[in-house]
């Protein structure tokens, strides 16, 4: 409130989120038009309603409000509540160069990406949108063919973090320098510089800074540490046999509660969903040297199985399980020895 009068933004804001919650697309349409028309910046539209609703999705499916389908609809109507956007930028000419935005192979959240090229095209830049999960022979055909001035890579999950140091490979390798975010960093540079890019970028906000600031020609990125790099090779070489031999071992099943109140996937799902990420942050972290991908995901399913009204004791049982399995993995190992964080053990936070 300002003077007792209602922020426009934080009224919209109020507006776009019920239009995601009733999968209105007309009305979360209607809502960031009328704050092009009335005057809002176009980034501002971009971050503070799209992307501020957007993380409350992800946070009720997380709370276990919502079902996989209701936050993938929710999804849609921000897509197309950012297409509306971009097609209120687009009618502006391009006064900068040329940046191509995509997302890392196994990325399959095209809507950061989607943002994060529209703010850059409201900046002036001219942009080429690759869209979700783009192999890096793609990345470095356009690169080839296009010359950009920059590569914006997305990547929100942490099992798209090997294939976003392949795009950083080939942006470098052509000289072009490449700026990375997403949620898949975490809250800072350290993942990044770690992979190699040229800046670390934690919105579409400071995105718009970072392209400025980038060096018009870099060097290849150096080389990762090679017995960390190798384990971790190995390790995907045999990720399926990891999650199916887990899920079948962890007493998840057996533990869980579902009410009508509190809707819930199929037991199936969450399992498997889970033993990915948890296996996908001891590679991140053998990939980056950031050993907080595992205690942020240990953290993470802490409190999605507590929201569903499951035993505490199977978060360090998962972490028993993984050290377990992991025997064949040195590093791997160490690292979930050492960060995997069990609630029983460390108390309330």
């Amino acid at each position: 409130m300002t003077g007792g009068v209602l922020d426009p933004v934080v009224d919209a804001l109020a507006r776009f989120d019920g239009a995601l919650a009733s999968v209105d697309v007309d009305a979360a349409v209607d809502v960031v038009e009328r704050l092009l028309d009335d005057g809002t910046d176009a980034v501002t539209v971009l971050v503070d309603v799209i992307a501020s609703a957007q993380r409350t999705v992800g946070d009720r499916w997380q709370r276990g409000e919502w079902t996989v389908a209701e936050e993938h609809a929710a999804t849609a109507v921000s897509v197309s509540a950012t297409e509306a956007v971009a097609r209120k930028v687009r009618r502006t000419p391009a006064t900068r160069g040329r940046v191509v935005v995509a997302c890392a192979e196994r990325e399959w959240h095209a809507l950061p990406a989607m943002i994060v090229g529209t703010a850059l095209r409201a900046d002036g830049w001219d942009i080429t949108l690759l869209g979700a999960s783009t192999p890096p022979v793609r990345l470095s055909q356009y690169l080839h063919d296009l010359g950009p001035d920059a590569t914006a890579v997305s990547c929100s999950i942490l099992g798209a973090l090997p294939t976003t140091r392949r795009f950083i490979e080939a942006s470098t390798a052509a000289g072009i320098p490449v700026v990375v975010g997403g949620s898949a960093f975490g809250p800072d540079d350290r993942r990044a510089a770690a992979l190699g890019a040229t800046a670390w970028a934690a919105g579409a906000r400071e995105a718009i800074a970072a392209v400025h600031a980038l060096p018009t020609v870099v060097a290849a990125a150096p080389p990762l540490s090679s017995a960390a790099a190798a384990e971790q090779a190995a390790m995907e070489l045999a990720h399926h046999r990891l999650v199916s031999a887990l899920r079948d071992r962890w007493s998840l099943a057996a533990q869980i509660v579902t009410t009508e109140q509190n809707p819930l996937d199929s037991v199936h799902d969450v399992a498997a969903d889970v033993v990915n990420q948890a296996l996908h942050a001891v590679s991140a972290a053998l990939l980056t040297g950031d050993p907080r991908t595992v205690s942020d995901t240990a953290t993470w399913v802490a409190d999605l199985l507590a929201a569903r009204s499951v035993d505490r004791s199977l978060v360090g049982e998962l972490g028993r399980l993984l050290v377990a399995d992991l025997r064949d993995y040195p590093l791997a190992r160490a690292l979930v020895e050492d960060h995997w964080t069990d609630p029983i053990t460390t108390g309330p936070r």
